[in-house]
């Protein structure tokens, strides 16, 4: 029986599959927009919301230059480097990730990824979907509390 087991294995071992979302997590980080199948897009949305979501919990020290940080503050910031730096492999790609990613993303509670299907692949027909980051502010939640000050 399969009561509780989450994830797909997708063919792979798990030391294959291990690598294939750190390497898929990277490339979304680095270019904001990867193309993949269906199956494993979904898979990946989880490891890569886990992984902009250890960047957000910083908060403020994500603006505060390193010099103003205090010791404690500096500790967490390394301490949140080497948690990313888990599905993380370059260097370049954690230090975009601190640095432009998470402050455009600050405020978001959640679904950093946005699944848009692209047709099917030519060789098998499956499914293909495009990964982005989403980077634009959320308006619902800012545009309801306007509305409701104004009808007052």
């Amino acid at each position: 029986m399969r009561h509780r087991k989450s994830g797909r294995k997708l063919g792979r071992n798990a030391s294959h599959r291990r690598a294939m979302f750190r390497n898929m997590v990277t490339s979304l980080i680095e270019h904001e927009r990867i193309t993949t199948t269906e199956a494993k897009a979904k898979e990946l949305r989880r490891f890569a919301d886990r992984t902009i979501s250890v960047s957000l919990r910083l908060g403020d020290l994500l603006t505060k230059p390193r010099e103003e940080r205090s010791r404690e503050e500096h500790a967490r910031y390394v301490h949140a480097l080497r948690m990313a730096s888990r599905m993380i492999q370059t260097r370049e790609v954690l230090h975009k990730l601190f640095g432009e990613v998470a402050p455009k993303l600050q405020g978001r509670p959640g679904g950093f990824t946005r699944l848009i299907k692209v047709g099917r692949r030519r060789g098998d027909a499956a499914p293909m979907v495009m990964v982005e980051l989403v980077t634009e502010p959320l308006k619902a939640k800012e545009a309801a509390p306007a509305a409701a000050e104004a009808s007052e």
